[in-house]
């Protein structure tokens, strides 16, 4: 479990390699990280109980309050150019002082989607924040 944990964190950190993928609330960094579910190794994507499939996305989201890992409650929706949505239901991973936060999403052909992000942090308060990711079927 400890290699999964290394696999998504570096996934989390390296997609895209242009740009880090934050949002900062005070002393609350949120990385997030979205991308095909078929880049994941079979072993990575059971371990962590992920589909596997050219038609699925998954999102990532690891919560750190002045620079260590805290959980919280994540939740949050994706939808598509024409307004069609999909709830996002994450689960929380922990291994060791790594906590993450796993959901996956159909897409079904390259489209632009659209991703809402609402969580709870430890402190209560209630923050969200959006992003735009494009996708593309594996051939």
């Amino acid at each position: 479990m400890h290699r999964l944990a290394l696999v998504l964190i570096a996934l989390c950190l390296s997609l895209p390699a242009l740009a880090e993928r934050k949002q900062s609330f005070g002393d609350l960094d949120v990385h997030y990280s979205a991308f095909n579910s078929s880049f994941l190794q079979p072993e990575v994507a059971a371990a962590s109980g992920l589909v596997r499939s050219k038609n699925q996305g998954v999102v990532n989201i690891a919560v750190l309050k002045t620079g260590k890992a805290s959980t919280a409650n994540v939740s949050g929706e994706v939808k598509d150019l024409v307004g069609r949505s999909h709830p996002l239901s994450f689960k929380q991973i922990t291994e060791g002082a790594a906590i993450y936060y796993l959901a996956q999403f159909p897409f079904d052909q390259r489209e632009m989607l659209r991703f809402t992000i609402n969580l709870t942090a430890a402190d209560g308060v209630a923050r969200s924040f959006e992003f735009n990711q494009e996708f593309f079927p594996d051939e």
